[in-house]
């Protein structure tokens, strides 16, 4: 079951000012990056800012040049510890 805390951010996790600082410093917003993926609604990356989205989240660490795991680090413990409870 899925609760609200299962999307909470940690500590480990970037804050979401410094993921769009970072873009900005690339030369990316996230509406540009949303269309330049070929998502409709502009705002669409958005998403994976707030709540964990895989494929969203590697579109954005891409785009800063640095792995997604590093950004969302308590996302994807979370993710690697589901992984190894369900075993």
């Amino acid at each position: 079951m899925s609760t609200l805390n299962d999307t909470k951010k940690t500590a480990m996790d970037w804050h979401r000012a410094d993921i769009i600082a970072a873009l900005h410093k690339r030369g990316w917003s996230l509406r540009q990056l949303s269309l330049q993926h070929g998502y409709s609604q502009a705002s669409t990356l958005k998403n994976a800012l707030d709540r964990p989205w895989i494929k969203g989240e590697r579109i954005i660490a891409e785009a800063i040049g640095i792995p997604a795991e590093i950004i969302w680090a308590g996302r994807f413990a979370q993710r690697h510890h589901k992984k190894f409870a369900e075993r």
